[in-house]
């Protein structure tokens, strides 16, 4: 049987690209050569497509050939160039390992929906939804789902520090990771706040800070068919938990620790398993998302946000309550592949 050909994605313009170079080298390590031929493509920081051997060391510098994915679904694949000419690699399918802007909020989806080739994950619609999170909230807060007080702050608007209840966090509407999200206690630190949140986002939310536990669900699959990881609990030493913002978080966090799995009763572990599949619907995701949300003290489940591409690294918390449930990250990539092959991941 002939292998399937794989376009791996990686890198990006986003903040969050060194996270990405990471979760590739983890997917190239568990993806089974004996059923894909992979093929990596690299953006580099400045947006350079790059054919490369592989997400290691030198891709970036130099390494590899230009190539593009071609909108054209008569080419179903790339475009590389070589010798100055273009000649061109059929996919099968498309596996983008890509975080943050550009790689979670549509934009490769949207490519990837011209190109006519079958891809890993959420939508153009879902990606660009969950990447909003006014956005998310609002849909969400509409099928029942609980979600945090917010505002939105546009670009171009004076925020009132008077009109809030303290403490608030303070967050990029439409950026990965934890990058220019604060946590504001005084009325005078939040135009601070806002401006460093605007650093990554035009738009920006100032939401209530919830209390309670923070907790996450991996969830894979489509519409009725889903599959959960084990509940997560991040336990926090201090502060609040961050993430990807370390030097070298394959080392751990200073702050936090993920808990798998998440040391709650099991009633709260089964609401946050249903609660996860509630959102994952309700935001149309498909192939493979993580929630994360709050638990209450008393009970109740609050929506924080959806990855629609979540870490893959080894120390991410995706593979770890997938693993933990008894899916290793090489079948998680062979489920997701499946899912996008035979329509099923939308």
């Amino acid at each position: 049987m002939a292998k399937l050909k794989v376009g791996v994605i990686f890198g990006g313009r986003s903040e969050e690209h060194p996270v990405s170079v990471r979760s590739a080298q983890e997917v190239a390590r568990n993806l089974d050569t004996e059923k894909y031929e992979p093929f990596y493509v690299g953006i580099t920081r400045n947006g350079a497509w790059r054919l490369c051997d592989g997400p290691g060391p030198g891709w970036e510098n130099g390494g590899g050939r230009p190539v593009l994915l071609s909108p054209d679904s008569d080419v179903h694949g790339l475009l590389v160039l070589e010798q100055g000419r273009y000649g061109t690699v059929r996919l099968d399918v498309v596996l983008p390992v890509l975080h943050g802007r550009y790689g979670e909020d549509g934009a490769v989806q949207g490519l990837l929906e011209l190109s006519g080739i079958p891809y890993v994950g959420c939508d153009v619609q879902s990606s660009a939804l969950c990447m909003d999170k006014s956005l998310a909230y609002l849909v969400a807060a509409g099928a029942g789902i609980a979600t945090p007080a917010f505002r939105t702050v546009t670009a171009d608007e004076d925020v009132d520090p008077g009109r809030f209840t303290y403490p608030v966090f303070v967050k990029p509407a439409r950026s990965g990771s934890s990058f220019g999200v604060g946590k504001v206690s005084r009325a005078e630190d939040l135009p601070g706040a806002v401006e460093a949140a605007r650093r990554y986002d035009s738009k920006v939310l100032v939401e209530e800070a919830v209390v309670g536990s923070e907790i996450g669900c991996a969830v894979l699959g489509n519409g009725g068919d889903l599959v959960t990881g084990e509940v997560d609990r991040i336990a926090l030493s201090h502060g609040f938990f961050r993430i990807h913002q370390e030097s070298a978080p394959e080392n751990g966090s200073e702050n936090s620790t993920a808990v798998v799995p998440a040391d709650i009763p099991a009633e709260s572990r089964a609401r946050v398993r249903e609660t996860a599949k509630a959102v994952y619907r309700a935001l149309g995701c498909g192939g493979l998302a993580r929630v994360d949300m709050f638990l209450r003290e008393d009970g109740e489940v609050v929506l924080n946000e959806v990855n629609t591409l979540p870490g893959m690294t080894s120390y991410s918390r995706y593979p770890r309550m997938m693993a933990a449930a008894g899916l290793p990250l090489a079948e998680v990539i062979d489920r997701t592949v499946a899912l996008a092959l035979t329509g099923k991941n939308r």
